[in-house]
């Protein structure tokens, strides 16, 4: 099966792939808000700005997501979160100072090259 993608296309699910990471880091923001809050849970939730920031966020890309595959095919987007997730260790690295070592670079390149086969697979021709 042959699908053209229009940059337009690509260009909204990369931005949905970096949407991702964005969800992820203030989830971690929100957990470690969390730690530094005190008080009976449901206060802690509805008090914690990061958490609702994250809720906000993920509600906007779930709908940005919605239009997306009103305009290419689920199995051709989907293949676009490979990117996105593969980023997730490296701002947690970046941003937190998690560990991070050679075997991510390794798994990253790893991830790109399905997403290639994956993408050469589906007969993506950029135009």
């Amino acid at each position: 099966m042959s699908s053209a993608m229009s940059w337009k296309d690509m260009l909204l699910c990369a931005g949905f792939s970096l949407a991702l990471p964005v969800g992820q880091t203030l989830f971690k923001f929100a957990a470690v808000t969390n730690a530094r809050l005190s008080g009976p849970l449901p206060i802690r939730l509805i008090s914690n700005l990061p958490l609702l920031g994250a809720f906000a966020w993920y509600g906007l890309t779930a709908l940005f997501w919605f239009y997306i595959l009103t305009r290419v095919p689920l199995s051709l987007a989907y293949a676009f979160s490979i990117v996105g997730s593969g980023l997730v260790p490296l701002v947690a690295w970046l941003v937190f100072k998690e560990p991070l070592d050679w075997r991510f670079a390794l798994g990253y390149v790893l991830m790109l090259a399905g997403f290639t086969v994956i993408m050469q697979g589906q007969g993506v021709k950029i135009g």
